[in-house]
């Protein structure tokens, strides 16, 4: 390795594409997944699905909504909801920012993406504001013009 630090393998699990066309991206946060036994076997078959969730701090607890992980198929022990209210972990300091952010008028917590890093289920939180109809138009204009700009760029260089 020669003085080469590893970097840690980011398993992703989920991601919510459409967050990014619904919402433009101020921020990106770490948070660590509550789940329970069972849970974390659905969430390592990928039986996730992130598209509608939210996440809200209630009660100085950061938690998400509308998180959908199937249920296992081989459990055992007691049924758990799919679309149950998950805990997300952040540091209190981290949670009273986003609370701040929170109260300010269209800004929302969205979960970007769902992964396994170092074994432990994380979550890429976003501090995202809402766009529009003719706001969605113009990220895709910019969107086009910047891939024909790398394309007529591409062998020049």
């Amino acid at each position: 390795m020669s003085g080469e630090a590893k970097k840690p393998e980011k398993l992703l699990v989920a991601s919510n594409r459409k967050a990014r066309h619904d919402y433009e991206i101020l921020e990106v946060l770490e948070a660590g997944l509550s789940l329970k036994g069972p849970e974390v076997k659905s969430v390592r078959e990928r039986s996730v699905r992130l598209e509608g969730s939210f996440a809200r701090v209630e009660n100085g607890q950061l938690v998400v909504h509308n998180l959908h992980i199937s249920p296992y198929k081989h459990n055992t022990l007691e049924e758990i909801a799919p679309d149950r209210d998950r805990r997300l972990l952040m540091h209190r300091r981290e949670i009273a920012k986003l609370r701040s952010q929170q109260e300010i008028k269209g800004l929302a917590l969205v979960p970007l993406e769902l992964y396994f890093l170092r074994g432990w289920a994380k979550v890429a939180l976003a501090v995202a504001k809402g766009r529009r109809g003719p706001d969605k138009r113009q990220a895709i204009k910019e969107r086009e013009s910047e891939r024909e700009l790398r394309k007529s760029f591409k062998g020049k260089f």
